[in-house]
């Protein structure tokens, strides 16, 4: 059925298969009233999903990453199933210049409001496109909810030379650049319009982008400690997706001791400079010689994994730290694991989170420790001087499996979620699943701790990592603890009620 109109779809292909391995099994087109049937199935738990053109491609009841799977055999209910199928939104984009022409080659990017509320409301990047040689680009198929939209562009005919004067204006009437547009026609993300994209619709927008003269910064190459020269990087980031070095000016040696950025626009950019380098956040509006002491320092981050149990670690550990606070601008930090062991040169002082995987594995951060001082969970704080620390990881290798119940009977679509016992310190610990046409449900890859699990009906817009929303249904949800012999499977001994999140 479509979402949007409630009219039945015709010639869509419905796929069943297999829960286990994801094969598919059988596959049957809609007729002409949208029934499908697939009969004689084996008592067993199916996955569905549905496909057809112009249509986003989907599962059974499908919510974030979620879907609910057909469980078939004595007593089950599956002989009047509605398949709900989002038509595809579409997106133009035209992009001009100060006279009104389309530009070319510029590059359009699209960034969306996830809808899943659980983890911040960081904007994630969606896609993105080069513009025609009318200044069109467009995105298809998207899904319905809140975008932004962000361009990016040299003027064709722009020339960038050095600086001729100590202001470091160079007097060039062709010495210009686009600042970064968004939609509608400011330079600041924190301003920018959400575009709203329901299911089937056809949007068209416009951004124009202004010529301004361009700006020249002049930063200091000191030589480390090794001899080499200290060369300083200009960064710009929109929704913390790091633009390429064509949009942040182009470093020439001025002189001795000295880097000039040119064909720079006005706009936020991030400097690293220095050696050992210091970050600052620059609001660059007038060409200038930057500070060499401005910004905040950067520090050595040293870390050493071990697992709790005393058993090794597994093959390709990774370790990512990403900024607690999920607006901030920066993206995430990458580094192996290698043989225990992981580094980070230069990071920024703040309240940072720190995961951990193992050849595709999550292996959860249950503490860390400091100059001999444990903390739980994964945050790692790194001030002025440099740091080194102990994390504990440990594998998640239990499934929870149980029932979702309502009215004693079993609720499918309804949003379950692991809970451990101090919410606001174990952001790694949660886990979500969706029942299952029986109600049954499985958290996988939990580990040791105290929990408790909930059942939320109609949950799937509420931010459930926050400590003062999902504390809300922990008096209603079952109590479950984990332990290291509880082995691969834990199941529930009651059925988990389903709560209004009203």
């Amino acid at each position: 059925m479509n979402t949007v109109t409630g009219e039945v779809v015709r010639q869509a292909t419905v796929a069943l298969l297999s829960e286990a391995t994801s094969h598919t099994l059988l596959s049957v087109s809609t007729d002409s009233e949208g029934h499908f049937a697939l009969p004689g199935l084996p008592a067993a738990k199916y996955q569905l999903t549905a496909a057809k053109r112009g249509y986003r491609t989907a599962f059974f009841d499908e919510h974030d990453e979620f879907s609910s799977a057909i469980v078939t055999g004595p007593g089950q209910e599956t002989d009047n199933l509605t398949f709900h199928l989002t038509p595809g939104a579409e997106l133009r984009v035209t992009v001009t210049d100060d006279g009104g022409e389309g530009v070319e080659n510029a590059r359009i990017l699209l960034f969306m409001r996830p809808r899943d509320h659980g983890l911040g409301e960081r904007i994630v990047e969606a896609g993105q496109t080069a513009s025609d040689d009318e200044g069109t680009g467009e995105f298809s198929n998207l899904a319905p909810g809140e975008y932004f939209v962000a361009v990016t562009a040299q003027p064709w005919y722009a020339t960038h030379k050095f600086a001729q004067k100590a202001d470091g204006e160079g007097g060039n009437a062709l010495d210009v650049a686009y600042p970064v547009t968004l939609f509608d026609g400011v330079t600041d993300e924190a301003a920018a319009t959400p575009i709203l994209l329901a299911g089937g619709s056809h949007e068209q927008i416009a951004i124009a982008l202004h010529a301004v003269p361009a700006l020249h910064l002049r930063v200091q190459t000191p030589r480390g400690q090794e001899g080499s020269v200290a060369r300083p990087e200009l960064r710009q980031s929109i929704f913390g997706t790091q633009l390429s070095a064509v949009s942040m000016g182009n470093p020439f040696q001025a002189q001795a001791g000295s880097v000039e950025f040119t064909g720079v626009a006005p706009g936020h950019y991030e400097l690293a400079q220095g050696d050992p380098p210091r970050v600052a956040e620059l609001d660059a509006a007038t060409s200038q010689q930057i500070d060499p002491n401005a910004g905040t320092p950067t520090v050595a981050v040293h870390g050493t994994l071990r697992t709790a149990s005393g058993a090794p670690l597994p093959e390709g550990t990774a370790v990512t730290l990403l900024w607690h606070d999920r607006a901030h601008r920066t993206e995430a930090l990458f580094a192996p694991g290698n043989r225990g062991e992981f580094s980070f040169a230069a990071m920024p002082a703040g309240l940072w989170e720190l995961w951990v995987n193992g050849f595709g594995q999550p292996l959860q951060v249950v503490s860390t420790n400091v100059g001999g001082k444990a903390y739980a969970g994964n945050l790692v704080t790194v001030a002025e001087r440099p740091l080194e620390l102990t994390a504990t990881v440990m594998p998640g290798e239990t499934s929870i499996q149980g029932h979702v119940q309502k009215n004693g009977k079993g609720l499918a679509g309804v949003m379950v979620v692991l809970v451990p016992r101090n919410p606001a310190a174990n952001l790694d610990l949660f886990r979500r699943d969706q029942s299952d046409s029986d109600g049954s449900f499985s958290l996988r890859d939990a580990v040791p701790g105290q929990y408790t699990v909930v059942a939320i009906e109609d949950g799937w817009g509420l931010e459930w990592s926050r400590p003062e929303v999902i504390g809300r249904f922990l008096p209603g949800g079952i109590p479950v603890t984990v332990t290291e012999r509880s082995g691969k499977l834990l199941p529930l001994s009651q059925a988990v009620p389903a709560q209004s999140h009203d």
